[in-house]
């Protein structure tokens, strides 16, 4: 679970709500349900338009990845390419194919059985680096779906406030009319404007986040892959891998690092 996600929400939301009962406002004044069906429902068919069918499903489903936490942990992936290159120059790349069938990530047991198959670095490079750019493009669509429709929240809010306004002037002489049609007005406003800028536009910007740290890994991997068919050293490998780390992973791998030294001390 990415805390960090559910945090935000909860403390923006929190935030509105809390404000907005301090200055003496009642939480049932802000639940609209035409407000939400105009601001929701518009929002939905405006952002289904702008994008085919599939490429709508797709963000959708991964909608789950700003909430869960990635399951391809860099320093892992060097672990056990490290694990793979030792084993290769021991008994041969050939020995390799029971674990590469039981990798879990399919662009790394693709790459892993392309070079067990016998194929030339070159072409698993240019092979492997073409399925990269389909799955970095893929990635990069579901994160424009969120963005659009953090574009349009606020102008379907508008809509709805202008609607609100039109039933005010058309009961003017009716005061409970009026004073329902401003409320959809008011609230369709906030409706637009919050869920853009709570959720649309920031989940468009955590997932292009997870999306390029995933591309990351998946170069990591296709560059050990390499490693592991060239016959380089286990050592020249996991350098070159570490290079592709943040801070935060490499500081992590050194403490790894030094506590198997420890070990292997005691």
């Amino acid at each position: 679970m990415d805390l960090g996600t559910l945090l935000g929400i909860v403390l923006a939301s929190a935030a509105i709500l809390i404000g907005h009962a301090m200055e003496g406002g009642s939480i049932l004044q802000i639940l609209q349900p035409t407000a939400a069906m105009i601001v929701f429902g518009g929002t939905l068919g405006a952002t289904m338009i702008s994008f085919p069918m599939s490429v709508f499903k797709q963000a959708v489903a991964d909608l789950l990845h700003i909430f869960k936490e990635d399951q391809s942990h860099p320093n892992e992936v060097i672990d056990q390419v490290i694990r793979f290159t030792n084993k290769a120059r021991r008994e041969g790349i050939i020995s390799l194919e029971k674990e590469a069938s039981a990798v879990k990530d399919d662009f790394f047991r693709k790459s892993l059985m392309m070079a067990i198959d016998g194929c030339e670095p070159k072409e698993l490079r240019q092979t492997m680096e073409l399925e990269l750019q389909y799955i970095e493009e893929r990635g990069e669509q579901s994160a424009k779906v969120y963005a659009a429709a953090g574009g349009y929240s606020p102008t379907i809010g508008i809509v709805g406030a202008v609607l609100g306004l039109i039933q005010v002037m058309q009961h003017l002489d009716n005061i409970d009319e009026v004073g329902k049609g401003i409320a959809v007005a008011f609230v369709a406003t906030i409706y637009g404007v919050a869920s853009a800028n709570i959720f649309f536009l920031p989940a468009a910007g955590k997932l292009k986040f997870k999306h390029r740290k995933r591309i990351i890994v998946k170069e990591m991997m296709l560059e050990g892959t390499l490693g592991i068919l060239e016959g380089q050293n286990p050592r020249l490998i996991e350098g070159r891998l570490t290079s592709f780390l943040d801070g935060e992973y490499q500081k992590l791998r050194e403490q790894e690092a030094a506590l198997r030294s420890r070990r292997k001390a005691a």
